[in-house]
């Protein structure tokens, strides 16, 4: 998608929370059949002063719709920062090129509205205060939900059929992630220790690696897709994160770690791309611009230990970082400057390393709240509520695996939100990879696939949860194809 396309996205989430507060499920829907306008329209070539001129007046119409953010400033004061600092593709790197006095983004710092994450659980929360006794949700949003994601339960829904394919062009060096590409069925890619990160497409049969990027000397650590998918940044244990066009694999740009340390994880900034946050193994986070090279004033912060997950909420406003010594930090982050505020710090167990975070504003329909999914090798998989806007964290509560030393990841499913109970899926050291329902107070176990011969790492779901890859120690990466009901 071309970056003003992209922009016009942006400020299409940000004012998404204020239409129909009532019918989430709507939003989701309208969200989504926006990105797919929006991505048409990249492709009719406009020029690029028209689409410049539509974003103004985008930002324009939805500040006089919706009224004021929930940030101070004014609607429109933030359509313009979002004109000056999202641009997330390759085009806006490429402008930085041609015009050096194009980066950084100016405008009134922000903080995160006081507040914001009690209004959200209250606003999930409205649907549900007036419904019948013994129904589970109003008819009109089971509607949605049964034709969303089938009017099937849990158990159904999370049965798998087998292997769909196996990838095994890094075995015998970990591969510690794999993702799908964003709002993608059949685009996937994964990092592994040799050093190389794999592309890989799905459709057509039979399944292929399209090209392999090299470039860094020693293993890779993390990596993660831009919002429109044109680019990848990874980090390494050589001390370098790297730019990639996903197009054609070419490295764009390789960035020094500040610190010359081994670089561990790495997240871009969901509103705004040009942004990368990385972690090192010297116990410091950094806010990296990718344009520049930089990082951002007043974009770093220390932790207690080696930083091995990082995670946004969905807004970009919070950022939590957790570390090898059991401790996950929350930060507020300025959309305005990029620069990083500690807010809470919790011990998850100490001395026990924090492997992965991973962020949702609204699990399911029955658990409303903003939540938190951690492994932290304690052979448990814990979720975590969110109850404040500085990420303060309570346990609800967690899951039975086997993790007591490699660092395995787990993800919320991204349609639970359109059924009754919501599912998380997590590897673990027992070579399997486990499904729970959150909701479900006994027997919270969905399903469990068996097929890896090491202890599986990470976990990935394609955009319409058809197709699910893990991968794990030894290099092996599955592809698993949900039974088609």
């Amino acid at each position: 998608m071309a970056a003003v396309w992209q922009q016009v996205l942006a400020v299409d989430a940000r004012y998404n929370a204020y239409r129909t507060p009532t019918f989430p499920q709507f939003r989701t829907q309208y969200i989504r059949r926006r990105s797919q306008l929006l991505r048409e329209n990249a492709k009719a070539g406009h020029p690029p002063a028209l689409r410049r001129q539509y974003l103004r007046l985008r930002g324009q119409l939805l500040g006089q719709r919706y009224g004021p953010l929930s940030e101070p400033g004014s609607a429109r004061a933030y359509s313009n920062s979002i004109i000056r600092s999202s641009r997330t593709t390759l085009d806006r790197m490429e402008d930085f090129e041609d015009d050096p006095r194009a980066l950084g983004a100016r405008g009134h710092r922000r903080s995160v509205s006081r507040g914001s994450y009690q209004l959200q659980a209250q606003m999930n929360r409205a649907v549900y205060e007036d419904r019948p006794p013994g129904s589970v949700v109003p008819t009109s949003v089971a509607e949605a939900s049964r034709a969303m994601a089938g009017d099937t339960s849990l158990s159904e829904n999370y049965a798998f059929a087998g292997m769909y394919h196996v990838f095994d062009q890094h075995v015998d060096e970990a591969v510690p992630r794999v993702r799908f590409a964003n709002d993608d069925r059949h685009r996937l890619a994964c990092c592994s220790l040799d050093g190389s990160i794999s592309l890989c497409q799905l459709v057509p049969a039979p399944p292929t690696v399209l090209r392999v990027l090299r470039g860094h000397t020693r293993g890779v650590s993390d990596f993660a897709w831009s919002l429109s998918n044109d680019i990848l940044v990874s980090t390494s244990l050589d001390a370098t994160m790297r730019i990639w066009a996903s197009e054609d694999g070419r490295c764009i740009r390789e960035i020094p770690d500040p610190d010359g340390a081994e670089l561990l994880s790495c997240t871009f900034q969901p509103v705004n791309n040009n942004l990368t946050v990385v972690g090192n193994a010297k116990h410091n986070i950094h806010v990296m611009n990718i344009s520049t090279g930089k990082k951002v004033k007043g974009g770093s912060s220390k932790l207690t230990g080696r930083v091995l997950a990082l995670s946004f909420d969905a807004p970009g406003r919070l950022l939590w970082a957790g570390d090898d010594r059991g401790s996950v930090f929350s930060f507020l982050f300025d959309m305005a400057t990029g620069k990083l505020t500690k807010a809470k710090r919790l011990v998850v167990h100490e001395g026990s390393p924090v492997t992965s975070i991973s962020a949702r504003s609204w699990v399911s329909r029955e658990a409303r709240d903003p939540s938190l999914l951690i492994n932290a090798c304690l052979s448990k998989l814990l979720l975590y509520r969110v109850v404040d806007n500085e990420g303060t964290l309570q346990l609800k509560r967690s899951f039975p695996i086997e993790q007591s030393s490699h660092p395995v990841r787990s993800i919320f499913c991204p349609l639970m939100s359109f059924r009754q109970g919501a599912c998380v899926v997590t590897g673990s050291e027992d070579m399997c990879v486990h499904f729970f329902d959150v909701e479900r107070a006994a027997k919270a176990a969905v399903n469990k696939l068996q097929g890896h011969s090491a202890p599986v790492l990470d976990v990935s779901f394609n955009c319409d949860e058809s197709l699910l890859a893990s991968s794990d120690a030894s290099g092996m990466v599955i592809v698993w194809r949900r039974e088609q009901k």
